[in-house]
């Protein structure tokens, strides 16, 4: 006879560990040539890095391993709904940072990261699905 265990995960738990998974996924994706066009031109950092993730969004290799930070971040944190909730919120309120700080940065010097208009929008929408999953599905999540 086999005990099965079943691990009941809350909605905040699958949201982060959504989140980790497609952060992952796209920060690899990032370093794969086919899928990121230009990647011989993929710098550290810096606005001049011309490397495409699927064509649309600048990317760098520093810009890829925050994506990468972000999947493991999002992974430990699902594995308990208090983590989960502040992953969510405070993930949510580093992107839309990340959201003005594009806007602001243009195309010049100043955006290191390196992040185009379509990086931006991203990083709006990214930010706000985060912080508002975050805190309407954490409403009941008290810490211990």
């Amino acid at each position: 006879m086999s005990a099965q265990t079943t691990v009941k995960r809350s909605p905040l738990q699958l949201a982060a560990g959504l989140f980790g998974v497609t952060f992952l996924l796209v920060g690899i994706l990032g370093f794969v040539p086919g899928i990121t066009s230009g990647i011989e031109h993929l710098g550290f950092a810096g606005h001049h890095s011309e490397a495409m993730l699927l064509g649309v969004f600048q990317i760098s290799t520093l810009h890829n391993l925050v994506h990468l930070i972000f999947g493991v971040l999002g992974l430990v944190a699902a594995t308990a709904a208090p983590r989960s909730k502040m992953f969510l919120v405070l993930s949510g309120a580093v992107y839309l940072v990340l959201w003005i700080y594009g806007l602001a940065a243009g195309s010049g010097p100043a955006n290191f990261i390196p992040l185009n208009m379509a990086d931006n929008w991203l990083h709006f929408i990214l930010g706000t699905v985060m912080l508002l999953s975050g805190l309407l599905l954490g409403r009941k999540v008290t810490r211990h």
